[in-house]
């Protein structure tokens, strides 16, 4: 069974959209790599733990970083709950809290 990409909701696809166009393409290179090797093959500097079942997809680009997070579900499933250009060296929390509670509205 292979694993898949996807997003939460029109929103989550947006705040994609609104990336840099070298991010949202470093974000599909990171997608396609997901789902071809497996999430289990992948670590830093590409994926990395937050914390409460969070995840963080990390992109570089020409105009500075940018984060993806995802929580992973049953049946090899990876779902982007937010996505963000990242001006500081940690991650604001008020993006962790976002996440945390779009998160809730896809428990198992």
């Amino acid at each position: 069974m292979s694993w898949t990409v996807e997003t939460l909701n029109a929103e989550v696809d947006a705040e994609l959209d609104a990336l840099p166009a070298d991010m949202r393409a470093r974000f599909t290179r990171i997608a396609q790599l997901i789902e071809s090797v497996g999430l289990t093959h992948i670590g830093m500097p590409h994926v990395r733990p937050l914390e409460s079942g969070l995840w963080e997809m990390r992109m570089t680009g020409r105009d500075g970083i940018a984060r993806a997070i995802y929580v992973t579900r049953t049946g090899r499933r990876v779902i982007v709950v937010g996505a963000f250009v990242k001006k500081t060296q940690t991650t604001p929390r008020r993006e962790i809290e976002m996440a945390l509670k779009r998160a809730k509205e896809i428990m198992p």
